[in-house]
């Protein structure tokens, strides 16, 4: 049975249903730079691992039973960057798309992209329909691309959405809601994260999943990206598996979340997995 080994490798990792692997998870994958730094190479060798980071992790969730995957690839903020180094990362995400194809196929797995299309190249946004296309009926794990991706950009780019088709009269009276604006988001049909790890030992959001993150809890991980292991997805998810998420409400030992709990996009995605 396709699926079956990640499944049982899951059960045995994490014990007990009760207390589920996180169905999304976001991942700032930091430090690429600095660790190519500390071994005196270029910054753009620490790329070229990070993306060797991104492969095994990617292959690591799936096995696990996450449902969403979402990577911070690159931000709207990285094009300050030297444009060497830009088009060094550019490079390797074309490389990345075309190269993998086959791993996706393999593993079933689903390439969506989040971000703005207008500011990448006309091939790179070539290749991530390619990719989209090709891979949009496999029912494994889905992974979202955050490339040109910036929280406040998503955001504002949702409110024009409504704004023009409030103007077209597809939103009678123009009320502007919180359902209204989530489904003009980059994917409105993922569900929020669970979990959102960040390496390289940062504190920072950094315009990450700004809306969808509201409730996301995060782990902090003191390894730079390339040095990132499935062994540290682990303990990262065992690290939100004990913890109670209380969503604005309270805890109750005999029965659980107070009655007034909402049920996050997440947990329903989970729940009817």
């Amino acid at each position: 049975m396709p699926g079956a080994p990640g499944k049982e490798r899951a059960e045995k990792v994490y014990g007990p249903p009760e207390k589920p692997v996180p169905a999304h998870v976001g991942i700032i994958m930091d430090g690429n730079g600095r660790w190519a730094q500390s071994r005196g190479l270029p910054r753009t060798q620490g790329h070229l691992e990070g993306l060797k980071a991104a492969k095994r992790i990617v292959k690591a969730a799936s096995d696990l039973g996450i449902l969403y995957l979402t990577l911070y690839v690159f931000s709207t903020e990285n094009w300050k960057r030297a444009g060497e180094e830009v088009g060094f990362i550019m490079s390797l995400i074309k490389k990345y798309l075309r190269g993998e194809l086959n791993f996706y196929r393999e593993n079933r797995i689903r390439i969506r992209h989040a971000g703005d299309p207008a500011g990448l190249s006309p091939d790179i946004v070539a290749d991530l329909r390619t990719a989209a296309e090709d891979t949009k009926n496999f029912g494994g794990m889905q992974v979202i691309l955050a490339l040109n991706y910036g929280g406040r950009d998503e955001i504002v780019r949702a409110l024009r959405r409504f704004a023009k088709d409030a103007g077209s009269g597809i939103c009678p009276g123009g009320s502007v809601t919180e359902e209204a604006i989530r489904a003009r988001l980059d994917n409105p049909d993922v569900p929020d994260p669970d979990l959102v790890v960040r390496t390289a030992g940062e504190f920072r959001i950094s315009n990450f999943l700004l809306w969808e993150g509201a409730y996301a809890e995060y782990v902090i991980s003191p390894k730079l990206w390339p040095d990132f292991t499935e062994e540290d997805l682990v303990l990262a998810v065992n690290d939100y598996r004990n913890r109670d998420r209380r969503f604005g409400g309270i805890v109750s030992a005999e029965r659980g979340f107070n009655a007034g709990k909402e049920t996050r996009p997440a947990e329903k995605a989970r729940a009817d997995g």
